[in-house]
């Protein structure tokens, strides 16, 4: 399958050639070999040596040729998801608590099987959030934008943010940054904890308000290990309310007060940046 994408440079960058270009864009090494000896990048309608510039206002075309996917097929679940942002390449949707990003072997009821009730094909995982938390969760239609927005998170120019509501808000300063080694729970496969020899983890945040038991918070991660934000809070005894795995005083029926409500990102193939806040009639912990 071939894919085909067009630009225009932009009016506010210097010239540059059109390796750097490539580069800038994300692209993929191998992929910048075979668009140079397909000849598959084309300037105002001409191919152009790599060495060569491009500048503001020009017109880019790439084709891509060799693009492949070791990711496999999702059934459709016959649920359609909760779209908050679309555009030709990709999806942005509000996934709700208590569902999996992507199933394992035979599942149906996952956030990118709905996705895929939608799109009529299989969609494209880019990142992932946690079964219990709520909110953004960025899919791919096609697999020549997935390397992209892998970089994106690789280079920290994909951003998230949460809002988390938390027991003990007295143990949070008003802005910190949490640095702290997470690794796996050796009595409990299913969590994780701060250990001395974990994943280096750091997540930051700001609090928006307080009562004298709860805090109201914002987090971005520097990081992105599994359950991090939980781990972190929990670590600081200031867990999020609701968390069975993390919080002591989880009641049974509470839901985790998690969610990711806002990211940023560039749009693939382009250098436009989109930034997607979640609606806040959505944002289930403020309600």
């Amino acid at each position: 399958m071939s894919y085909y994408f067009t630009l225009t440079y932009p009016q506010n960058l210097a010239p540059c050639s059109i390796g750097d270009l490539l580069r800038k864009l994300l692209i993929p090494r191998k992929w910048r070999h075979y668009l140079r000896i397909e000849q598959n990048i084309l300037i105002n309608k001409r191919y152009r040596p790599f060495n060569q510039l491009i500048y503001p206002g020009e017109i880019i075309e790439i084709t891509l040729n060799h693009v492949d996917s070791a990711q496999g097929n999702y059934a459709a679940s016959g649920i359609l998801p909760d779209i908050i942002y679309e555009d030709k390449d990709l999806l942005v949707i509000n996934k709700p608590a208590g569902q999996k990003t992507h199933p394992n072997l035979t599942e149906t009821d996952t956030a990118l099987n709905d996705c895929a009730t939608y799109l009529r094909h299989t969609p494209f995982i880019v990142h992932r959030l946690d079964m219990l938390t709520s909110g953004l969760l960025l899919i791919a239609k096609n697999a020549a934008v997935v390397p992209i927005l892998n970089r994106q998170l690789t280079t920290k120019t994909f951003h998230r943010e949460y809002l988390a509501v938390v027991n003990n808000s007295a143990n949070l300063k008003d802005v910190g940054t949490i640095d702290l080694p997470i690794g796996r729970d050796p009595h409990d496969p299913r969590k994780r904890m701060v250990c001395s020899d974990g994943l280096q983890s750091i997540t930051h945040y700001q609090v928006i308000s307080r009562t004298q038991t709860t805090a109201l918070i914002k987090l971005s991660l520097a990081t992105g290990r599994t359950h991090q934000i939980r781990v972190h809070l929990a670590a600081l005894n200031s867990p999020i309310i609701g968390d069975p795995l993390y919080n002591c005083k989880f009641s049974e029926g509470e839901f985790l007060h998690l969610t990711a409500y806002q990211m940023s990102f560039y749009k693939p193939f382009s250098f436009e940046q989109v930034s997607i806040k979640l609606p806040e009639e959505k944002i289930r912990l403020l309600n």
